[in-house]
């Protein structure tokens, strides 16, 4: 369990890239943290809510969502929603997001947003992790200005690292006019099949370009972990004894680490 009295970890799910295991990542990591005893909180800040309805609740019934927090400035913790996993909280997402890029172009300090309607939560948690949309919008400006450090999941396929460049430029840019402590600290290589050659060389490619910022724990490919979301649980819950399940606890250990 982290210290009771240092204000929480803040982490940007990030990849340019759609379909990467962005969300995946973000709930099961956030899971298995609180498992481990961690206070941790979600952040949707994807317009498609996929986090939001892969934790069960409805992204058409929530009353107030991320977009309220971001544009009509209603504190974060009136947004808070507690889950059934204990210690896992979730900012929703709503339908109304997909306007908050046009509407925070002209908004008074528009990328500071997100990290100014934090600021009152971050010690009530050990953990703050933001699912970012596939884009770099405003929404994911806001997410990199507000996070200390980036987690980057890297599909084991080809293309692995297109755009990767792209975001690690991004990060950079963020770095030097935004947010000066922001650092891409974690890469987790995700869809890994350990049978098929292309899996192994995209990490070998991973390893040597990024280094000790790749997580030894690989997350493996599975039926059970595309399975979980529909059923609204992350996999801890839905079948915490898979293959799944087990690696993402393994990530939570080595990333807390």
């Amino acid at each position: 369990m982290e210290s009771e009295n240092r204000p929480a970890r803040v982490m940007a799910v990030a990849n340019q890239k759609g379909g990467v295991g962005k969300t995946t990542t973000t709930i099961n990591l956030g899971a298995a943290l609180a498992e481990q005893g961690s206070r941790v909180l979600l952040v949707d800040l994807d317009p498609q809510s996929n986090a939001t309805t892969g934790l069960g609740v409805s992204s058409r019934d929530v009353e107030a969502s991320v977009y309220d927090a971001l544009l009509h400035n209603v504190p974060l913790a009136d947004v808070v929603l507690e889950l059934d996993v204990p210690g896992l909280s979730l900012v929703p997402s709503s339908l109304a997001l997909a306007g908050a890029e046009i509407e925070l172009v002209t908004a008074f300090s528009r990328e500071n947003r997100l990290q100014r309607a934090l600021e009152p939560l971050l010690s009530d948690y050990d953990w703050i992790l933001m699912d970012c949309p596939p884009a770099l919008g405003l929404l994911t400006v806001n997410a990199l200005v507000a996070a200390d450090e980036v987690l980057v999941p890297i599909q084991c396929e080809y293309f692995a690292l297109e755009g990767l460049g792209q975001l690690v430029g991004n990060v950079d840019l963020v770095r030097a006019n935004l947010n000066s402590d922001l650092k891409v600290s974690t890469i987790v290589l995700v869809m890994f099949d350990a049978r098929t050659n292309l899996s192994q060389q995209v990490a070998v490619e991973v390893r040597s370009y990024f280094g000790d910022r790749v997580c030894r724990q690989v997350i493996p490919r599975s039926v059970r972990l595309s399975e979980a979301p529909s059923f609204g649980q992350p996999i801890t819950v839905f079948d915490p004894t898979s293959r799944g399940a087990l690696a993402y606890r393994q990530l939570a250990l080595e990333v807390a680490a």
